[in-house]
């Protein structure tokens, strides 16, 4: 699964690049290096006004999906993660996964590897300031014609290195799948559910402190190596 990460640059950054515009208004989270569920995230999506041109852009989100039906906004929580194997199958999801696909840019997930007697945490990362680009779904929900806009983000079974850590991850798009993904005419994304080895190979999979545990702690330490006890 992805149930925390990190997101460190601001949306002009994000904006340049994956070549968006920032759509955020004053809405834009600050640096954040222990995003947890629920919380407002960035995200990038295509849309193409009435009469007007394809637009990229930086949005705003409240991470974990709500499916327009939903009575409300307790199941939230829940659905952070989607799974790539049942994401058109699933009616919660199917929708979504078909018209309104995001990429959820990180500079890293964390994950807890099961230790002796505790669980160790480990910082998946570029490590050169690249932005991992995951792949998110997102949806809208209304109360008394207020809209909230809600992301989950894709997740596929562990490849590589990261099997050794977990056996879920984020489903990582390589460049040249960015504007496939996000193509809101393109109603079948089926070839794009399958993770890509190469983003896995260029990972470093990062110890780093149980400080990370509590989302109480948000600081730039928590992407710091630690060393293994």
């Amino acid at each position: 699964m992805c149930g925390r990460y990190a997101s460190t640059k601001d949306p002009a950054l994000l904006a340049a690049e994956f070549d968006a515009v920032d759509g955020t208004g004053d809405e834009a989270p600050g640096a954040d290096y222990n995003v947890a569920p629920t919380k407002h995230v960035m995200a990038v999506v295509e849309r193409k006004p009435e009469d007007e041109e394809l637009e990229r852009s930086i949005r705003v989100m409240r991470w974990g999906l709500v499916p327009h039906w939903a009575k409300d906004l307790s199941g939230a929580a829940k659905m952070i993660n989607a799974r790539a194997e049942t994401v058109l199958s699933k009616p919660a999801y199917k929708q979504s996964a078909m018209k309104r696909r995001c990429i959820v840019p990180a500079a890293g997930w964390y994950e807890w590897q099961p230790a002796e007697g505790r669980k160790q945490p480990y910082f998946m990362t570029l490590g050169d300031d690249t932005s991992l680009a995951m792949a998110g779904l997102w949806s809208v929900w209304w109360k008394d014609d207020v809209p909230t806009v809600t992301c989950a983000v894709l997740t596929t079974e562990s490849i590589g290195a990261l099997t050794e850590v977990h056996n879920r991850m984020p489903l990582l798009l390589p460049q040249d799948r960015w504007s496939a993904w996000l193509d809101p005419a393109s109603l079948d994304p089926s070839e794009l559910l399958v993770p890509d080895p190469s983003i896995v190979e260029a990972l470093e999979v990062r110890p780093v402190s149980t400080d990370v545990n509590s989302v109480k702690n948000n600081n730039a330490s928590l992407l710091e190596r630690a060393e293994l006890p």
